[in-house]
């Protein structure tokens, strides 16, 4: 019997994506799930506006937000130190994409994150996601390939799709078509899936036996 999937947005810029981790991936082990995890690369100049354009009232939000963030760090040991400026994270996503078809998706996950919060990493370097990769156990010459070939038509594929749906932040999680979106909302995800009605949907129909 499949298990049934829970498709998993993420952007390695942001902190409640990085807090988010630790319980998503418990999911695989608690709830036996499959955890599909695509990236969402956040435009934030799209939502946030300019630097000129920020107002006060943006940065009290702001501040907070990090905040807030560094409490559920705290609570997992992990260290978050706040972005040193605006990141485009196109490389570390498509970086995502290829590790997940070479076999290197959680140890390259896991260090992107802990790397980028850590200030050892610059996301939108592309000799730097290369060394991830190549300290991962993949091949930089293929990774900068994959970058350069079909790594932006797969990326912004799966951002259009991701907004086809609806997804407008991170983490966003997808189970059985319906959105959930922030760490927050994990325990209502959970609580889905342990709905025996969701779990057969989730499966589809030609799990059912005939009438």
């Amino acid at each position: 019997m499949p298990k049934p999937i829970v498709r998993i947005y993420t952007d390695y810029k942001s902190p409640y994506a990085f807090v988010a981790n630790k319980r998503l991936f418990e999911l695989e082990q608690t709830h036996g799930v499959r955890l599909e995890w695509l990236p969402y690369t956040l435009r934030v100049a799209e939502f946030m506006g300019t630097v000129e354009e920020r107002t006060p009232h943006f940065w009290r939000k702001v501040r907070y937000a990090y905040m807030d963030a560094r409490r559920y760090a705290n609570a997992q040991g992990l260290v978050m130190k706040g972005p040193r400026r605006i990141y485009d994270a196109f490389y570390s996503s498509v970086g995502m994409l290829f590790a997940q078809r070479h076999g290197l998706f959680r140890p390259y996950h896991d260090m992107v994150f802990r790397k980028f919060w850590s200030h050892e990493l610059e996301i939108d370097d592309l000799a730097a996601i290369t060394d991830v990769i190549t300290s991962c156990g993949g091949s930089g010459s293929d990774f900068e390939a994959f970058v350069q070939g079909p790594g932006r038509a797969e990326h912004d594929r799966i951002i259009d799709e991701a907004e086809a749906l609806g997804v407008f932040g991170v983490p966003t999680m997808v189970f059985n078509g319906e959105l959930f979106w922030g760490g927050d909302r994990i325990d209502m995800l959970i609580e889905r899936i342990e709905k025996p009605e969701t779990i057969e949907a989730a499966l589809g129909s030609r799990h059912r036996k005939p009438a």
